[in-house]
């Protein structure tokens, strides 16, 4: 498994967290997962 497929799967994860602050996180690790898929690691 590609490391940029565990940050989005991580930040999927966080984004679905009903705790204040960890949507704002969840999606900016989305986001930085997928730059680094974008990217081609």
């Amino acid at each position: 498994m590609r490391s940029s497929t565990m940050v989005l799967a991580f930040g999927a994860i966080l984004f679905a967290i009903p705790i204040p602050g960890t949507f704002v996180t969840g999606a900016l690790v989305l986001l930085a997962g997928g730059l680094a898929r974008w990217l081609g690691e």
